[in-house]
């Protein structure tokens, strides 16, 4: 039997071996054997403690938090169901060679499953590579979807600004081969609906483009091979001032210095329209060919965006890069912008609630003949919106109802248990939301006391009176006013009630 002092020793053993960064086999190896002799410590009296609690980068969500994520999902599916989108889900797994290679720098942080001796299998990254290999393996060139579901990173989490390893994604993609930019346009609409739906304050939705961009680099200087590496750096601007970025893509990537300032020249550009026009004429940009479409698209993008009204939200920023590898033109992000809040402390900081963009080669990569598919998709950073709106709940000292229950079937004097299980299956059948306590004889008092902690709007009461009239007596729990009602007519009226409410 293992004794305390081994267990600590095979403990240190694992320890090195990760700060040593030896084979993960080695590491799993070493791991197993320390959690066995954890399970024999302690005897077969069955005294092993388990350690209670979620893993890392995870949580558990509790009747209130889900209320609140239940108000957020149907806010955000309505709005993709008035935009017309259908529904779809995949595997949570999917083979490992389907996400291999799609993520540029970010691959390291797909997890992977045990090989079991059958396929290579590795958790889903995103919802936007299984919708690809979705629709190459059906032969889908059209179809516009959203779909919602969890994910899975191995990041190092931060849970208070709603950073996690596993957490859910809701994500709306328009496939199919249309005329430039109207659906792009459509993706950023639904950005702002969504966003001011949820009254999350003051927003922004940073626009740019991947041809831009790489027009940028090539009139920079950067090489060819560079191109993407460099990308990932420029992507780190929204949390890195300049000068760090600068020194990652000299010291760390081997850019040259002249090609790195060039590149801080154009980086730090933001605007609209006028931008957009300055850049036309710009006597570097204008002539590199991605770029000039890059900017007659994001020309016409914001022409449709006037039309929707939503410009104000909007803005052309030169240093949005986005990190995935499979974006080829308009990308997008939205940021929750600073706002000092009624308390005076400082406001939670979440940084991007949605982000997104065009990627017309990914279908290709996993089509045999290799036919590709134009999309635009957007994804809405649920576990960060949700955080906000928990800690302003929290804050607020708002009451959450965690359950919908309109009415509770009670009773007023002893041995009515009968007549309340009648009635509530009355109501059930009819389509109310009704309860009962789990009592033969409840006392009227405790049944009025539930209904106040839980929020139930109203009480039907039976009593003997009552039945010998043929009523019930319904009871406003916020008001305490009581009325008889003739039992036929008590569907009707707790409908009429509740949905007043």
């Amino acid at each position: 039997m293992a004794d305390e002092a081994a267990v600590r020793q095979q403990a240190e053993v694992v320890r090195r071996l990760k700060q040593d960064k030896a084979e993960p086999d080695e590491i799993a190896k070493e791991v197993a054997k320390l959690l066995e002799m954890k399970a024999h410590l302690g005897g077969d009296e069955g005294k092993h403690k388990f350690v209670l609690k979620t893993p890392k980068g995870t949580r558990d969500y509790g009747p209130k938090q889900m209320a609140i994520r239940e108000r957020v999902f149907s806010a955000i599916i309505a709005c993709f169901k008035r935009h017309g989108a259908e529904v779809i889900d995949t595997p949570v797994f999917e083979l490992k060679e389907t996400l291999t290679g799609k993520y540029g720098e970010d691959s390291k942080l797909i997890y992977d499953l045990k090989d079991q001796g059958g396929e290579l299998l590795s958790l889903r990254y995103d919802l936007t590579v299984p919708f690809a290999r979705y629709l190459a393996m059906n032969k889908i060139t059209n179809i516009k979807r959203y779909h919602i579901a969890k994910v899975y990173r191995r990041d190092n989490p931060a849970m208070t600004r709603g950073r996690y390893r596993e957490f859910y994604q809701c994500d709306f993609d328009i496939a199919g081969q249309f005329d430039p930019m109207i659906p792009d346009a459509e993706c950023l609409k639904i950005v702002q609906e969504i966003l001011s739906d949820l009254q999350l304050g003051d927003f922004l939705i940073k626009v740019n483009d991947r041809r831009i961009l790489d027009g940028m680099f090539a009139v920079c200087g950067v090489p060819d091979s560079k191109f993407r590496t460099i990308c990932s750096s420029v992507d780190k601007l929204d949390k890195m001032p300049w000068e760090e970025v600068r020194n990652e893509m000299v010291g760390e990537k081997g850019l040259s210095p002249e090609a790195a300032d060039r590149i801080g020249e154009y980086v730090q550009l933001h605007g609209g329209m006028d931008l957009i026009e300055q850049l036309l004429q710009d006597p570097k940009l204008s002539q590199n060919k991605l770029a000039k479409e890059g900017l007659g698209d994001m020309k016409l993008l914001f022409e449709y965006l006037t039309l929707f009204g939503i410009t104000g939200k909007i803005s052309f920023d030169l240093s949005l890069a986005r990190g995935l590898d499979y974006y080829t033109g308009v990308i997008y992000e939205a940021v929750l912008l600073q706002q000092e809040n009624d308390h005076g402390e400082e406001s939670v900081s979440v940084g991007s609630v949605a982000g997104g963009g065009r990627y017309d080669g990914l279908v290709g990569m996993f089509d045999p003949k290799g036919r590709k598919v134009p999309c635009v998709g957007i994804s809405i950073g649920i576990e960060r919106i949700f955080s906000i709106l928990e800690q302003r709940v929290e804050a607020s000292e708002e009451k959450i109802r965690t359950t919908e229950t309109q009415v509770l079937v009670a009773s007023a004097q002893k041995k009515l248990l009968e007549e309340r299980l009648k009635l509530i299956s009355e109501l059930w059948d009819a389509g109310i939301k009704a309860e009962v306590l789990y009592k033969k004889n409840p006392k009227l008092l405790n049944q009025l006391q539930y209904c106040e902690d839980t929020g139930i709007p109203l009480v039907a009461i039976v009593g003997e009176q009552e039945l010998k009239d043929g009523v019930v007596k319904l009871r406003v729990v916020a008001t305490r006013e009581e009325v008889n009602i003739r039992r036929e007519s008590l569907v009707e009226e707790i409908r009429r009630r509740t949905n007043q409410l």
